[in-house]
């Protein structure tokens, strides 16, 4: 069976992709990498609800130790533009390499993210990022495609998940 480690965002957008993973017959582990997500109280609310996957899903849960000043030193340059410009793919970029460096130390044969799940995330955008760091180990998967987003939603909403509106950095809010 092929291991495949899993970028989460949030509970939310994980809850198809486990599924969807696991039904294509892979070892599935998730990341919890996201120093992006501001105020820390909605950091620690996300990272609750991740935390629930591993319960539902029997599904380890590799956490990432919460450190926004990375993202800000990265991101901060781009902070007033809105949502989906080269603040977000710095973003992206940062998450996915993180991810790929977690793979590669714990022996996992693929890497990918929930990110594509969000009908508001440009997957090709997250392609091209991913597939830059490593095209082959990259699963270029879309979430999103055969109503993934509408079966991830509906599915918080059965398991009471707590579901965010906006994607987590404090620019984001400002912009909403």
């Amino acid at each position: 069976m092929k291991k495949i480690l899993l970028h989460i965002c949030c509970g939310v957008c994980a809850l198809h992709c486990i599924e969807y993973l696991k039904a294509q017959k892979f070892y599935v582990e998730g990341f919890f990498f996201n120093p992006n997500i501001q105020p820390q109280e909605e950091y620690q609310k996300r990272k609750e609800y991740v935390d629930r996957l591993t319960d539902l899903y029997q599904i380890k849960i590799i956490t990432a130790p919460y450190e926004p000043k990375i993202w800000h030193d990265i991101c901060d340059i781009y902070k007033d533009e809105k949502e989906g410009g080269n603040r977000c793919y710095l973003c992206y970029s940062l998450r996915l390499f993180k991810t790929y460096e977690v793979m590669l130390k714990n022996n996992f044969d693929y890497f990918t993210t929930t990110l594509t799940i969000s009908p508001h995330k440009k997957s090709n955008t997250i392609f091209e990022i991913a597939n830059k760091i490593d095209k082959d180990k990259f699963l270029a998967i879309d979430f999103k495609k055969q109503d993934g987003f509408k079966k991830t939603t509906y599915k918080a909403s059965q398991f009471n998940f707590y579901r965010q509106n906006y994607c987590g950095c404090i620019y984001s809010i400002k912009n909403k």
